[in-house]
């Protein structure tokens, strides 16, 4: 029994002591591991050189010289309009016609009143000169001689208000007739024969019927000449001078240039995105060209920029602008700020605050921070990224 008990104590003090190291190498497995992925994961780019050129391309947005939202000022019923879209009108033709019964009405009672208003200081009139004669020879009172002459001033104000009202009703009934206000093409009509209208707006829209919205009567755009506005990059706002010839590309004219010139610019750069916004115009006789419309702006610069394209994914936008974060040789985060270029859609221009090789993360996780150390799942290069940047 003795002995028994004694291969039983040897065979527990053996496993007690066999469990102990297990735990232990599980526990230094798991630290290890634990350590080895405290780290977040990421992926590494390379920031790819950009080609340099000496003109840039600038996306742009193609305007009316002149845009015009012509609301009716009275309320009525349309009782005739004249142009469609489409239209060429000339400065002071007949658009619509809106009948006002209600106004006509008032406008014959204004002139009525204004009729009686003079009538009656016509009187006031005749009684004060007579009181005034009379006062010299001391037939009347100076009493009786003043209301006279107060009458008289009291009924010419009347006269006033009464005329003030009329040439103010007449202003409106002149409203019943919309007229173009300037050279242009209808790009909008939202009336049409026997519709209610205020002076609020239209409640009908041309292809779309009746909308809950109130919306301008017309639209008269001028497209004689076209504005086109873009954003220049701060590096090149020094080639954005007045008079510099620049050249319009559009999807629709595949191979055709259009010419335009820079005319003016804000002369200050925007301190949100480090632009300059200036204004292209572009000659538009022929009328090929649309507002509203996308186009490629070609601008020639007097030096090369050059700039490294980045994936969009790897900007962080921060309260200060914008940051990248870039990894070093011993994998920590490094958050630089950086100023941007032209954007390709997937990728973007770093015009400053990045330098040719070093390793930035392609899609850093919201909780990164300055310092922070990181776990590299990937260190290649983006071989189709930098192929899209070349592009």
């Amino acid at each position: 029994m003795l002995s028994i008990l004694v291969i039983a104590l040897v065979v527990a003090v053996v496993v007690a002591v066999f469990g102990i190291i297990t735990r232990k190498h599980a526990s230094a497995e798991l630290t290890k591991y634990t350590d080895n992925t405290s780290a977040p994961p990421v992926t590494l780019e390379q920031p790819v050189m950009q080609q340099n050129a000496r003109e840039i391309v600038l996306p742009g947005n193609i305007q009316a010289f002149t845009l015009a939202p012509i609301y009716a000022r009275t309320t009525g019923y349309v009782k005739a309009w004249y142009h469609d879209i489409g239209t060429p009108v000339r400065k002071g033709e007949l658009l619509a016609v809106i009948e006002t019964p209600e106004l006509d009405q008032e406008l014959a009672s204004a002139k009525a009143d204004l009729a009686t208003a003079k009538s009656n200081a016509g009187i006031a009139k005749v009684t004060a000169d007579r009181y005034n004669d009379l006062i010299g020879r001391n037939a009347v009172s100076q009493q009786d001689t003043d209301n006279a002459v107060q009458a008289l001033e009291a009924r010419n104000t009347q006269v006033a208000s009464s005329e003030a009202n009329v040439q103010r009703l007449e202003e409106l009934v002149s409203f019943e007739r919309i007229v173009a206000p300037f050279d242009g093409v209808i790009t909008a009509r939202n009336i049409d024969t026997g519709q209610l209208i205020s002076a609020t707006g239209s409640t009908t829209t041309a292809g779309a019927g009746t909308v809950s919205g109130n919306k301008e009567i017309f639209d008269i755009s001028a497209v004689r000449t076209l504005r086109v506005f873009i954003n220049v990059p701060q590096i090149y706002s020094p080639d954005a001078k007045n008079g510099t010839i620049a050249k319009l590309t559009l999807p629709q004219y595949p191979g055709r240039t259009f010419q335009g010139k820079l005319v003016r610019s804000s002369d200050a750069v925007d301190p949100a995105t480090r632009t300059l916004l200036a204004e292209v115009d572009v000659d538009n006789r022929s009328g090929e060209l649309l507002p509203g419309s996308y186009t490629e702006v070609h601008l020639s610069v007097s030096s090369e920029a050059p700039a490294l394209l980045i994936p969009v994914s790897a900007m962080i936008l921060e309260p200060d602008g914008l940051r990248v974060a870039t990894v070093d040789a011993n994998h920590h985060v490094h958050m630089a700020r950086v100023t941007p270029g032209r954007d390709y859609g997937t990728t973007v221009e770093i015009l400053a605050g990045l330098k040719p090789g070093e390793s930035i993360i392609g899609n850093p996780p919201d909780s990164l921070i300055d310092g922070e150390e990181v776990r590299v799942v990937n260190n290649s290069n983006n071989q189709s990224q930098a192929a899209e940047g070349k592009r």
